[in-house]
């Protein structure tokens, strides 16, 4: 036998509880109608109703007065506390209003995003968005699948080594694609592919992978680098190769405005590589759709933004 969800209030017009809740509150026919917005026979005719698939009378006319039956009384309290609860619960989400968010976020990043990312979006949200606050956490693989699944992050800016798997939860965006460039000291003066393969390499692996994306390119091209030192952050990286013989290979936007900061020469990658690309992952069930389809669109207007100034 089929089980019915639910039969009693498949059976009851859930509109009638408004009704009901009016009449007991105002104890009057007229008054309940005037809050309802209702005229006072289409409100007779719910309360009507209601009797009918309640089996009991509900009020009593005493005078001017509605007075509760006893089984009305009984109901009252449940009645108004589930209305309340209703009616804040189904209250239609507000739109984002950017100036006065304080909502917070729990954004995935690696190194790169945050260095490259981060100080021109603050910049953007100090002005648009002064009350929102951004929590930063290091991704611990690419690209969060679990921690954004289970809502312990809202956003994920990162990139993966390998084609991505996509997941039928979360949306996918790309964000940003940069070149490889190779960085050095200022003492070398060219670099080709024959100096590349000679040279010692610094590699930076966020999550201690094996190997990368450009170990891999060129062991199809029948050739392996000298590595000989990796490590998980970008912070250092470029310091260690100012003052060795080191290269490291790193996009050309972070190259760039690492060059004020450290003595290094940038020079173009001797081999052919897909490009970096970041991505943007977020869940499509997301209860800050708002705040996070905001803040992806300041992403992309600043990613327009870096690709106009290279």
């Amino acid at each position: 036998m089929m089980n019915i969800m639910h039969p009693t209030l498949r059976r009851l017009d859930l509109n009638l509880l408004p009704v009901f809740d009016a009449i007991y509150r105002h104890s009057s026919v007229r008054l309940a109608a005037d809050e309802l917005a209702m005229s006072t026979s289409a409100l007779s005719h719910a309360l009507s109703r209601l009797r009918i698939t309640l089996n009991d009378p509900l009020f009593y006319r005493e005078g001017h007065r509605m007075c509760p039956s006893v089984y009305a009384t009984q109901l009252a309290p449940a009645i108004a506390s589930t209305l309340k609860f209703l009616n804040h619960e189904l209250t239609p989400q507000p739109e984002f209003e950017a100036s006065v968010s304080t909502e917070s976020l729990q954004i995935a990043i690696t190194d790169f995003t945050a260095f490259c990312i981060f100080p021109a979006l603050m910049h953007k949200l100090q002005h648009e968005a002064p009350g929102l606050r951004l929590e930063l956490r290091y991704l611990p693989h690419s690209p969060a699948l679990t921690e954004l699944l289970a809502g312990e992050v809202d956003l994920a800016l990162g990139f993966s080594t390998s084609d991505d798997i996509r997941h039928p939860e979360l949306d996918e965006i790309s964000w940003f694609e940069d070149e490889y460039v190779v960085i050095s000291n200022t003492r070398r003066t060219q670099l080709t592919l024959e100096d590349y393969l000679a040279a010692r390499h610094l590699v930076v692996t966020p999550w201690n992978e094996k190997q990368g994306v450009l170990d891999l390119q060129l062991e199809q091209m029948g050739h392996t680098r000298q590595i000989a030192i990796k490590t998980p952050s970008m912070l250092s990286a470029p310091f260690i190769v100012a003052q060795s013989d080191l290269l490291m290979a790193i996009p050309r936007y972070a190259a760039e405005k690492l060059v004020p900061a450290t003595d290094i020469r940038i020079f173009p990658l001797p081999f052919a590589i897909r490009p970096f690309e970041v991505k943007i992952y977020s869940h499509k069930r997301s209860g800050k759709r708002g705040v996070t389809h905001w803040l992806k669109a300041q992403l992309h207007m600043l990613a327009d933004e870096i690709h106009s100034t290279q």
